[in-house]
């Protein structure tokens, strides 16, 4: 039992994911500081109005921090630009240029001119409707 373990954790999409997640959820902590410090302070003196970030209200006594939920969402956003410009992007432009690159194999068969049936390339005659073709292979 622990030996199918063993070999499930070692398989290199486990580890190659393990790395991302925890790279990943750095990242996502940096973006939420360079939000909360720099972003917010930020945004406040384009606006004119003072740090956000305290913004909340209350209802019966509850309060709702409105003020981190949008730096929240500005660190949601500007995760999700990195991830698009930086790997998404980059990839897609990749995988392009890869398949660009491949050149489509040449036709083994053609179409026959009388009933449309696909035929060998090397065919005198239609094996479907038996019409002679033009254009023989020598």
């Amino acid at each position: 039992m622990l030996d199918g373990f063993k070999k499930f954790i070692l398989r290199g999409n486990v580890v190659d994911m393990s790395v991302g997640v925890v790279v990943g959820a750095a990242f996502g902590a940096v973006v939420t500081e360079m939000t909360k410090a720099f972003l917010t302070p930020l945004i406040a003196l384009v606006v004119g109005k003072p740090d956000y970030s305290n913004l909340k209200f209350s209802i019966q006594g509850t309060v709702f921090p409105i003020g981190d939920f949008i730096n929240a969402c500005i660190s949601f956003f500007l995760i999700a630009a990195a991830v698009y410009f930086f790997v998404v992007l980059p990839v897609n432009l990749l995988l392009a240029r890869m398949h660009k690159a491949e050149k489509p194999a040449d036709p083994t068969t053609k179409t026959c001119p009388e009933c449309l049936s696909e035929i060998p390339l090397q065919a005198r005659r239609c094996s479907h409707c038996t019409q002679p073709l033009a254009g023989r292979a020598a």
